[in-house]
């Protein structure tokens, strides 16, 4: 990076890229100009830091690109609203491989245009370590789905694997031999938002309340309760997941802990109007009640229940 420079490296991370529909004008000015045809748009934004939420021995460059862009979208798409545009900046050290970042680049082009978007622009700084900073705009619906609006005897229901990353998590820290488990460690690695599931349902479904899963079930369900002023009780039975068995097996842990308070799988969870078939691709896993917090099998969950940043060990 020392060699190529700023201005070289800009070029070369948008050289040949295209932009989507949602992105009027990319990289080149002063600032991008994204698309609202609503008239508004839905905007997250979210950091990655090297050694905390990746790390360069676990993960190649184009899983951690994908990972920065995928965990960013999901948030959009937990509003209901689909994925236009994202600003990314990076911070890396002047000794980072070019190639590092040619990889790097790749995996979030890779995983922008499957959540529907493009790269509309961004910054690059020298940083004594890799920072990776991502903002996300998202098209929303005419009723953007919010985590307030859970009721009493709705259904709550997920779509997407539970427990998987932490599952991978737990396995690249292990020393445990990875060829054995290699689609539980990729889960870690490159989350895969189930986003067509969200943003396909059909124009009746009676959903209630959405959130993205990152931080735990337990964490991002709370919440749901929280916001909407309801409690929540988890059927523990409903999350079996006899693919992460064996690998519970080998390092002794229950996979129904890393599928309550395991986070950054990104999957979503949700609420239903009560009696309603649930569209394609979501699961039933509980329901809604009058009061207050989240259960599990109707008793309160003792263990922790998520991811937090600012907590030891979080």
């Amino acid at each position: 990076m020392r060699e190529l420079g700023e201005f070289a490296l800009i070029a070369r991370m948008n050289a040949g890229r295209g932009q989507g529909a949602g992105v009027l004008l990319g990289p080149g000015d002063d600032a991008a100009i994204v698309a609202a045809p609503a008239g508004r748009y839905v905007v997250s934004t979210d950091m990655l830091v090297q050694d905390r939420h990746f790390r360069l021995d676990w993960s190649a460059p184009g899983d951690i690109g994908r990972k920065a862009i995928a965990q960013n979208a999901a948030d959009v798409v937990a509003m209901g609203a689909a994925p236009s545009a994202f600003v990314v900046s990076l911070g890396c050290p002047a000794d980072t491989p070019v190639e590092f970042v040619d990889g790097f680049v790749d995996g979030m082009w890779s995983e922008a245009r499957r959540a529907g978007g493009s790269i509309a622009g961004g910054d690059v700084v020298r940083s004594p370590l890799l920072v990776i900073s991502v903002t996300a705009f998202g098209d929303p619906p005419d009723r953007p789905v919010l985590r307030s609006g859970a009721r009493p005897g709705d259904i709550v229901a997920v779509a997407g694997r539970l427990g998987w990353s932490a599952a991978g998590l737990a396995l690249l820290g292990s020393g445990a031999n990875l060829e054995s488990f290699p689609e539980v460690v990729a889960a870690h690695r490159v989350p895969r938002p189930s986003y067509g599931t969200v943003l396909g349902m059909p124009a009746g479904a009676a959903i209630t309340a959405l959130i993205d899963v990152s931080d735990g079930l337990l964490a991002d369900l709370g919440h749901i309760a929280e916001s909407s002023g309801v409690a929540a009780d988890i059927d523990s039975a409903a999350l079996a997941d006899p693919a992460l068995e064996p690998v519970a097996e080998l390092l002794g842990a229950d996979v129904l802990d890393w599928a309550l308070t395991g986070g950054e799988d990104h999957a979503f969870a949700a609420t239903f109007a009560a009696g309603q078939h649930l569209p394609e691709g979501w699961r039933p896993v509980g329901r809604v009640a009058a009061g207050g917090g989240v259960t599990v099998d109707g008793a309160p969950w003792t263990g922790p229940s998520g991811w937090e940043s600012f907590t030891e060990g979080g």
